[in-house]
């Protein structure tokens, strides 16, 4: 991720975190609630499936709609970090150990899925 800070460099997870807060303190004047911030998380996720339902699948767009994918996701990522920094949760370490739990839970289970067989 790259971005206000370090213009160029990348961002790790826990400075993006903090970036969004220190945004939010300059200009968002301070967080809305955890219940509007959640529901603000599936309203973007709503128009990130929908932009999805019509670059991949069979709906056609509208005059002038958004068809940036990685606008969208990053909409989600920005609302997702501030519910992150509102419940205390860093995200970095949340993900690395999310990561390690699939590891050991998954190895396997996928490689002896005749789903995903080429």
């Amino acid at each position: 991720m790259q971005g206000g800070k370090g213009k160029g460099k990348e961002l790790t997870i826990k400075e993006a975190q903090k970036t969004i807060d220190d945004w939010i303190t300059a200009y968002g004047i301070r967080y809305f609630n955890e219940l509007t911030n959640f529901a603000l998380l599936t309203e973007e996720v709503g128009e990130l499936g929908r932009l999805i339902a019509r670059k991949y699948g069979e709906q056609s767009f509208k005059s002038g709609e958004n068809s940036n994918l990685a606008d969208e996701m990053a909409d989600i990522m920005f609302v997702l970090m501030c519910l992150a920094n509102q419940t205390g949760v860093d995200l970095e370490a949340a993900l690395a150990q999310n990561l390690r739990k699939k590891t050991t839970r998954d190895s396997e289970r996928h490689k002896n899925n005749p789903k995903l067989k080429l």
